[in-house]
């Protein structure tokens, strides 16, 4: 399995720019050993790895448009074998899907309906439970789409959202602090569940926000954000119709904690990357997209001692030379719904 984890990836050089970055400043002079790294210049290991998918969208159906859906579970058979050797070899603190692990089952809402979708659901979690390190989930809307949080809950294990946890660095020497976040709510604050939301009407609750904004004051760790929709603000090519509705005051947060090494992201299912006041924006490309086991995507991310960051992307899983200097094209987004 080697071979599937060849070393394109992208360096994160975290959020130094930002005023009252403090957190960060010890560290400019050597922000590169992630770069550094990928040239062959230096023998420095990361701190910290783990496995990351999103946007699987499993179901028993025939394809619709890029979406290749039966096509999900052998994609998610070699990813967790792939994130398992990689574990194995050089250790992974956890692994993370950022959503959509299943789709429609069927197109009325029954009870016939809610029992299949609980059906694909059991089906891909069991897959996705052989990863051999601890797993952590962030809701997407077809998560709970006909399906409720609670009854995503029981079957998988997941577990409520926002939550945060820290992750020691392997050599002792501090820690990354991790967010997990819930937009899953519609306009007015009732959460997804049984087919009441529009995939377009994404929220972070008030209360969401400010448990955010007091979570990252209380840390003294540098931040990585784990969400499905996006937050980044960008608007073109439909970019838009992605984002959180109040995505603006949850980045104004990110960017007053000065503390955020990136915001990793779904839902749009095409890669893309921006930079946005300081902070970085990364969608993940989705696993369902296009038809066979070469239009998989999946990655593993290293965190260096100086927090910067390296994404190694896998078949369709972009990667990038530094995400404070590159840029993805702003494609057209796959259609969603």
């Amino acid at each position: 399995m080697a071979d599937i984890f060849h070393r394109r990836h992208f360096i994160i050089r975290g959020s130094a720019a930002l005023a009252g970055a403090a957190l960060f400043d010890v560290c400019r002079p050597g922000r590169l050993l992630a770069a550094q790294s990928l040239e062959g210049k230096s023998t420095i290991a990361p701190v910290l790895r783990f496995g990351i998918v999103t946007d699987i969208h499993y179901a028993d159906r025939d394809a619709a448009g890029t979406r290749v859906y039966r096509d999900s579970l052998g994609k998610m058979k070699t990813a967790v074998a792939a994130l398992n050797e990689a574990a194995k070899k050089d250790g992974l603190a956890f692994a993370v899907t950022l959503g959509d692990m299943v789709d429609t089952a069927r197109d009325t809402l029954d009870d016939q309906a809610v029992a299949a979708e609980i059906g694909l659901l059991k089906t891909i979690e069991a897959e996705w439970a052989k990863v051999a390190v601890e797993r952590h989930y962030v809701l997407g809307n077809h998560c709970v789409f006909t399906l409720t949080k609670e009854e995503f809950f029981a079957n998988t294990q997941a577990k409520p959202a926002p939550y945060s946890f820290d992750v020691p660095f392997k050599n002792g020497a501090g820690a990354l602090h991790f967010v997990v976040l819930d937009a899953c709510f519609i306009t007015g604050g009732a959460p997804y569940g049984r087919r009441n939301a529009d995939w377009k009407d994404a929220n972070i609750p008030a209360s969401q926000v400010q448990w955010l904004a007091d979570d990252l004051v209380k840390t003294k760790n540098p931040v990585i954000i784990l969400a499905h929709q996006r937050l980044d603000g960008v608007t073109v090519n439909g970019a838009g119709d992605y984002q959180v509705k109040n995505a603006a005051e949850v980045r104004a947060v990110l960017e007053k904690s000065g503390k955020i090494l990136a915001v990793l992201q779904g839902h749009s299912h095409q890669n893309f990357l921006e930079t946005v006041n300081g902070v970085p924006y990364c969608v993940l490309r989705a696993m369902v997209e296009d038809p066979g086991a070469p239009n998989n995507a999946f990655a593993t991310v290293e965190v260096f001692s100086d927090h910067s960051v390296a994404i190694h992307g896998n078949f369709r899983q972009a990667s990038y030379d530094n995400l404070a200097q590159s840029k993805t094209p702003v494609t057209t987004p796959a259609a969603a719904y």
